[in-house]
């Protein structure tokens, strides 16, 4: 038996078997979970093509977390093939050009509001929405990147990330009486295509390379998919609010 045995969990944010997402949704079906997916737009036929790769292709519901009208109607998509929710699993990011790369003082109020949009409200956004299909001690897992300290061209990305931690505090104290736990993971850099968009990406890996006293392998998503799925389980049943950091020790070093 897995420890998420019997469950069903909701994973946003698979594009490419590269991803955190992708490998959280392949462990959380090897732990017994029934998984479903979703995505949106020209990335829908990608994350259906993704999906197949897992060892049990999943359903790919449509989703965009900026339209009230799949927002309101996500719940009624899912029940098509999950009539219930144990786990949610955001992992949803994006800043326009504007708001990365050293342009932090440039950056129009638009891109930002975009960036914070899609970054952190939509932790919220998806949990109402999966409201009404979650049972009591069900989990909530947001991927994470530390948003403690300001990091060279991350600049509005890492706002939004600091509004992602803020509000998943929040989550936290308002479904904490219904039996829901909300928790990030904070995860060192990986090379995904969401990264490739970041500019001066490569500033992050030497960081790592220089302070991570584990090491840190920016190849390999397996650790902080490990660490969703092991939140979204009942073996942290007492843990919400929490950020849990799975970057080989970086955050616990000074310069």
């Amino acid at each position: 038996m897995g420890i998420l045995d019997g469950r069903t969990v909701l994973v946003t944010g698979v594009l490419t078997d590269q991803s955190i997402a992708f490998h959280v949704a392949k462990l959380a079906q090897q732990e017994g979970a029934t998984v479903v997916l979703t995505s949106f737009g020209r990335a829908l036929s990608l994350t259906r093509r993704t999906a197949s790769r897992l060892p049990s292709e999943a359903v790919v519901v449509e989703l965009d977390v900026t339209s009230s009208d799949d927002l309101n109607a996500l719940a009624e998509r899912v029940a098509q093939s999950a009539p219930s929710l144990d786990g949610v699993v955001h992992s949803i990011g994006f800043a326009p050009e504007s708001a990365l790369g050293g342009r932090f003082l440039s950056t129009p109020w638009i891109d930002v509001a975009t960036a914070l949009e899609v970054s952190a409200f939509s932790l919220k956004s998806l949990a109402v929405s999966c409201l009404p299909l979650m049972r009591p001690g069900g989990a909530i897992v947001g991927l994470d990147f530390d948003a403690t300290v300001a990091w060279p061209t991350y600049d509005w990305m890492g706002v939004a990330k600091a509004a992602l931690e803020s509000t998943s505090r929040y989550l936290a104290r308002d479904l904490g009486p219904q039996g829901i736990r909300v928790n990030l993971v904070a995860a060192g850099p990986i090379r995904t295509m969401a990264a490739k968009s970041i500019p001066g990406f490569e500033d992050f890996e030497q960081v790592w390379q220089d302070r991570a006293p584990l090491g840190w392998d920016l190849d390999d998503p397996v650790p902080a998919a490990r660490a969703c799925v092991a939140l979204l389980s009942d073996w942290f049943p007492a843990t919400t609010g929490e950020i849990v950091h799975v970057d080989g020790g970086v955050h616990s070093q000074g310069a």
